[in-house]
């Protein structure tokens, strides 16, 4: 008799326009709020997930600016790259090794007649995108292996190839040909055999083993002196917009089409962390609804309330009726709101699936917990406020 008695002294035309005000603010308020979890777990997932790393855009170059003031002092020094190294934007920092001899290259094949002056580079193994067990050298090797660019391939078949009437040649051709590496030592050119063993996107120059770069920067150097003019970093986001405050600041420059992300990655970032900011204020503008709900509702019926209790009825009693009247609505709310978040993660996933990104086709554990956690808020909220007005 009691739970007909409060039920109807609660659902009057009143009672119930406030419980739909309330159902809806706190419906909108938690779809927000979870989504913007949800959001913030993709966007942190498309940035640093191991499935979207761009193995050449991770990768970038870096050098000095070259400008009128600069001229002819752009070597970066240890201090420079050893504050590199310390920053948290990256996950390492390799020296790129200049060759400070005379070098030129040409076809040992007279179908093939080629000749240039060359400059080499040496980098350390694990930022070179080519992994081979030969990619090493002494003295006793036959051959000297290097690494060219794609873009100088490229160059070669669609610029320079036509203007000499010289064939085209694919990488697996250009891997074939034995090439004469000739240094200048200052009496007569020393010759070595070469072949490229492989190309790549990361690193615009030939690359050699460092161990030959030691060996020939050791024996025909005509610069003593060891300057780093380039260094190769490695990070997660080079759209990261601290990376491009932080070169810039340091007179540094790379790639500009590797880190052109950044300023809209600052946009970005703002449009992400509004949205935590709105879903955090609806909630909190839903649960103060919901508290007016409750107390109006229970001031409504205030004095039948306390006759009640002055009749004998448990204030107990009294409390668990009300919880159950208000509260498992808003479990039905959280397991809607997700499933509607869980259908709209689905979609998405299969949608950048297209477009080579990958975001979880699952709702995130943060996302769940999120809605649990703002259950036991709202339950919270509801038992200080049951509290208040039901005095034992």
């Amino acid at each position: 008799m009691l739970p007909n008695l409060l039920q109807k002294l609660i659902r009057t035309a009143s009672g119930r326009t406030r419980w739909a005000m309330a159902i809806t603010g706190l419906s909108v308020a938690l779809l927000l709020m979870l989504s913007a979890v949800q959001i913030q777990v993709n966007y942190d997932n498309l940035l640093h997930s191991k499935t979207n790393q761009d193995s050449v855009a991770n990768f970038l170059v870096v050098n000095k600016i070259l400008n009128n003031q600069s001229i002819n002092n752009t070597s970066i020094n240890k201090d420079e790259i050893t504050t590199l190294k310390q920053q948290g934007f990256l996950d390492d920092v390799g020296i790129l090794t200049s060759s400070r001899f005379k070098a030129s290259i040409q076809s040992n094949s007279d179908r093939f007649p080629f000749f240039t002056d060359i400059a080499f580079e040496s980098a350390p193994a694990s930022f070179i995108d080519f992994n081979d067990k030969n990619w090493t050298w002494d003295e006793s090797s036959s051959y000297i292996p290097m690494i060219a660019p794609n873009m100088f391939l490229d160059f070669y078949n669609f610029e320079f190839s036509q203007s000499q009437n010289l064939p085209q040649l694919t990488q697996d051709i250009v891997k074939m040909i034995v090439f004469k590496v000739n240094i200048q030592t200052g009496v007569s050119p020393l010759s070595f055999n070469g072949r490229i063993v492989g190309f790549s996107d990361r690193i615009s120059s030939i690359l050699v083993p460092q161990e030959f770069m030691n060996y020939a920067n050791t024996r025909f150097a005509t610069l003593k002196t060891e300057q780093t003019s380039r260094v190769i970093i490695r990070t997660k986001d080079p759209g990261n917009p601290q990376l491009v405050d932080y070169l810039k600041q340091h007179n540094l420059t790379t790639d500009a089409d590797k880190t052109r992300f950044s300023k809209y990655r600052k946009i970005v970032n703002v449009v992400v962390n509004a949205s935590w900011i709105t879903g955090l204020v609806m909630l909190l503008f839903a649960l103060l609804i919901f508290t007016l709900f409750i107390q109006l509702t229970i001031s409504s019926c205030k004095t039948e309330i306390e006759l009640l209790l002055t009749l004998g009825a448990s204030p107990k009693q009294l409390k668990q009726f009300l919880i159950k009247q208000f509260f498992p609505s808003n479990i039905l709310i959280t397991v809607v709101a997700l499933l509607i978040l869980g259908s709209l993660q689905f979609i998405c996933s299969r949608y950048l699936l297209k477009l080579n990104m990958f975001i979880p086709t699952l709702l995130s554990m943060y996302t769940l917990i999120s809605g649990l956690a703002i259950l036991f808020l709202i339950w919270i909220v509801y038992t200080i406020s049951l509290n208040k007005y039901v005095k034992t």
